[in-house]
């Protein structure tokens, strides 16, 4: 069940009801919720509800078994079981097709080609966010930072809820368990955040990332070799925007959602495209992802305690996982080891850098202050160029696409077909909001949320009819079902 479609808004608007109307029993409000989420996971293919539930009852088990015990071997014995259980279920699904078929590559070229048990496997929609989320509940509990959930329900519902349940944010379980032990209320602020990301993320999706999806990106990367340089150029820039509005739309929805039912989900993007370095970028990008690899990976491998050696092999390490986390396919392992290399690259230059011209404190004066701006916009473009650069990888089907996306910036003489004034102003539009005040959105929802409720209803209402009026025809599916 897609957010943008009239099934998820009759589904919400069931669940918005019923939910607050039995807002007085929290225990059998939690239920409702429950429910309301393995339906909609359900809705996809209902065969793999039992499959979240598996998931959800070895976490559930963890902490138990974490919170009866306190022999350290034990413990590590537990939580390490846990681990590998929910990575063995994410990983026959999502890597047991391109484990075979590497190793029947592999095998050919070494002349030693075999029958291999090749079947379909399904990629259950949803499996890496639940599967994220469950390991840092029970490593989260093995490291004292939240307490074991005792209640089932509880905790299925934490890993189940259905606003980010298919394609995050991921949320901590420290976070979000609390609110479920306190009585839940619809407050102004509530509804007006809701609005607000509601209203943004549809409009970052069905407008932005869908026009420039279907009239830009696919056909640019179905077949680079077929158009010249200036429009392979505009085609990445595309991609840009629309993976960013598409995610990033997908995230505000899904927080928006969460705050009309009574609960905060933190901020899962930043404006990504005015970092000025590729760490603030990954700070920025994505962030429950990026501070779940940063403290469920990067930290346990050493993070940057050991010397500076170890601190690249963790950074390498740390964004390599991360791009094996995206895809089942060797682009996305390039993407991941490219930004893992170039991070190491980036803090080794910056290091020596400070170390042949020291920072020398804040001076003041005009010529310091130009100085600073200009390395910052340098900076700024320098980075976004990296992040379109590895996007190509990302994005291409396979390394032969991306090779010929790559060698067509050579054809700068042929005449452009898609750079149109449309296409462009979009990628423009988007970028001009990747540099306006952060709290821009938090100010209009501090406005909205004085209006009469009938006016916000309105708004929400108008504002959906309008955005659904001026899209194009047709759901496309978020980008990140897929992982």
């Amino acid at each position: 069940m897609l957010f943008p479609t009239i099934e998820f808004g009759i589904f919400f608007l069931i669940v918005f009801t019923v939910s607050w109307a039995a807002r007085w029993t929290p225990h059998w409000r939690k239920l409702v919720l429950l429910a309301a989420s393995y339906f909609f996971y359900g809705w996809w293919d209902w065969r793999f509800m039992g499959l979240l539930l598996v998931s959800t009852l070895i976490n559930y088990a963890a902490g138990l078994a974490l919170a009866r015990t306190a022999h350290p071997v034990l413990r590590k014995l537990v939580v390490t079981c846990a681990v590998a259980g929910g990575l063995s279920i994410l990983g026959f699904f999502k890597y047991y097709g391109f484990f075979l078929t590497s190793l029947s590559t592999l095998l050919e070229m070494a002349g030693l080609e075999r029958d291999l048990p090749f079947m379909q496997v399904i990629l259950p929609v949803g499996i890496s966010f639940f599967t994220f989320q469950g390991i840092s509940y029970v490593v989260d509990v093995y490291r004292g930072h939240v307490r074991p959930e005792r209640s089932l329900a509880n905790l299925m519902l934490y890993i189940s809820f259905f606003p980010q349940l298919v394609a995050g944010p991921i949320v901590r379980a420290a976070d979000f368990l609390p609110q479920l032990h306190r009585a839940p209320a619809l407050t102004r602020a509530h509804v007006g955040v809701g609005t607000v990301l509601i209203l943004s993320g549809l409009a970052k999706k069905m407008l932005i990332a869908n026009y420039l999806a279907t009239e830009l990106v696919d056909p640019v990367f179905f077949d680079p070799t077929a158009v010249g340089a200036l429009d392979l150029l505009i085609g990445v820039y595309g991609y840009a925007i629309q993976i960013y509005c598409d995610f990033s739309g997908y995230s505000d929805i899904a927080i928006g959602v969460a705050a009309l039912l009574g609960y905060r989900f933190l901020e899962n993007f930043n404006q990504p495209y005015r970092a000025s370095s590729l760490q603030d970028f990954w700070r920025r990008w994505h962030i429950s992802l990026s501070t779940w690899l940063r403290d469920y990976l990067y930290k346990p491998l050493g993070g940057n305690r050991h010397g500076e050696a170890k601190t690249y092999r963790n950074l390498f390490l740390t964004m390599f996982l991360g791009g094996i986390w995206h895809g089942a396919a060797w682009t996305f392992v390039f993407w991941g080891a490219f930004h893992g290399g170039m991070l190491a690259i980036e803090r080794y230059a910056r290091r020596k850098l400070d170390a042949f011209a020291p920072p020398d404190g804040d001076p003041g004066g005009f010529v310091s202050a130009v100085g600073h701006a200009a390395q910052h916009v340098v900076g700024v473009v320098w980075t976004f160029h990296l992040v379109c650069f590895a996007w190509i990888f990302f994005r291409a089907d396979s390394f032969s696409t991306a090779g010929s996306y790559v060698a067509g910036f050579a054809r700068w003489s042929d005449p452009s077909l898609y750079a149109t004034p449309f296409l462009v102003g979009l990628i423009a539009l988007a970028m001009v909001f990747q540099f306006t005040p952060r709290d821009l959105g938090r100010w209009l929802a501090q406005g909205l949320q004085w209006l009469p409720s009938p006016v916000l209803g309105l708004i929400l209402g108008g504002g959906i009819w309008v955005i659904w009026a001026v899209a194009p025809e047709g759901v496309a599916p978020f980008i990140y079902f897929q992982f």
